[in-house]
């Protein structure tokens, strides 16, 4: 549940050091571990906290800034160790600045919340004060800590730590697919197609130019900084738009249909650039990075996740292979069958429709796939013989 901060310019600036102090106690400890002898033990999140206190003896401009929040950057960073070897998360990873910017409070009770009007609330931050910020809707009793960040467009947002209750389905047992495209961002089994909304001609001619700009702007030139915070502000409205179509798409669907089946897509490695490397160059790069640019401008991982969030239990996962080249017809898998990005039509029994929505259809009748990724018990052959429509009889 996340509100719009709007700091003062003095709070700007200590939100600005908070931050700093966070990612430099965060940098540290995973300087600390990168450089700790293999074999051996890593000292823990207790260790790291008797060492804080000597860097802030040593670092007064560190000393300045709130305890818990270097602290809770410490716990972040053990967690951050755990998940890694756990398997659920990558290596942690360096935090830069004007990316990483934002910083954890924990043990949050009441008293550090505090309604000013009917628009208008407070948080308390430690060394700072009470943040206004606009609350739009009303927060949850029981919150026990919040984060406050610091987008690229330079505006503050604190997102209180509340997970709320799925939605429940509608109890008719019907079953939907969904395919994710680049032409239609997801259609359905039923037909029914949604666009994720697009930046706009003029919009996306002034990133043009902005970006046009940039490119001959000299380094490290308030120039530079500008055009950088410029293209910033309308990558955020990109942002905005897209995430309010997917949070009211997946809110439609999750109380429409009981269960809802996606592909499996691992859409990091579909977005992956083709460049390779100098002894072995990469072929149409290009042409790859538009496609790229295209597939994460729809959202598809975001979609899924916030649906699988909603309808929680009511998603399955189902293998992509073939989706798009089999009829939803007879079965017959054929590549000849995608005419076009659009049409399709079954070489074995001339069944035409949408490309999309033949694929859709794949999906909702699909095999679900395991947390092993196998495929679950198939209820009917996959190669089956082409199946001739007969003409209906009137």
């Amino acid at each position: 549940m996340r509100f719009r901060l709007t700091p003062t310019r003095e709070q700007d600036r200590l939100l600005l050091a908070a931050c700093g102090q966070a990612r430099f106690v965060w940098n540290l400890a995973l300087e600390q571990w990168n450089l700790w002898q293999p074999g051996k033990h890593a000292p823990g999140y207790v260790a790291t906290a008797r060492q804080l206190t000597e860097v802030r003896a040593a670092e007064p401009w560190v000393a300045e800034g709130s305890v818990t929040v270097q602290q809770q950057a410490l716990r972040d960073f053990d967690q951050a160790k755990r998940n890694f070897f756990g398997g659920t998360h990558r290596r942690p990873t360096w935090r830069k600045r004007d990316r990483d910017e934002g910083f954890r409070i924990v043990a949050v009770t009441p008293d550090h919340l505090r309604r000013l009007n009917r628009h208008r609330a407070a948080v308390f931050v430690p060394k700072i004060g009470w943040v206004r910020f606009r609350q739009t809707r009303a927060i949850p009793e029981g919150v026990k800590s919040y984060r406050v960040t610091r987008d690229a467009a330079g505006r503050w947002h604190v997102a209180f730590a509340h997970v709320p209750l799925p939605i429940a389905g509608p109890g008719t047992g019907e079953v939907v697919g969904l395919d994710r495209g680049v032409a239609v961002s997801v259609m359905t089994s039923d037909g029914e197609a949604f666009h994720a909304p697009a930046l706009g001609a003029r919009l996306a001619e002034r990133l043009r130019r902005l970006q046009r700009r940039l490119a001959r702007a000299l380094c490290g030139s308030n120039r530079r900084d500008r055009l950088k915070r410029a293209i910033a502000r309308l990558r955020a409205r990109e942002a905005d738009r897209r995430k309010n179509w997917i949070e009211q798409t997946t809110t439609a669907l999750a109380r429409r249909y009981d269960v809802l089946k996606v592909e499996d897509l691992h859409v990091s490695a579909m977005t992956r650039s083709a460049r390779g490397t100098l002894a072995a160059p990469g072929r149409h790069v290009a042409q790859k990075a538009g496609l790229n640019r295209a597939i994460l401008a729809q959202g598809w991982g975001l979609f899924v996740q916030r649906l699988e969030h909603k309808a929680a239990g009511r998603v399955r996962r189902v293998a992509a292979a073939y989706t798009s080249q089999r009829c939803s017809a007879c079965g017959h898998v054929a590549p000849e069958s995608r005419e076009s990005q659009a049409a399709f039509r079954c070489v074995a029994c001339g069944f035409a429709c949408h490309a999309d929505v033949n694929a859709a259809r794949n999906i909702a009748v699909g095999q679900t796939v395991t947390a092993r990724g196998a495929l679950v018990q198939q209820r009917r052959a996959v190669n089956r013989e082409p199946q001739v429509r007969l003409p209906s009889v009137a």
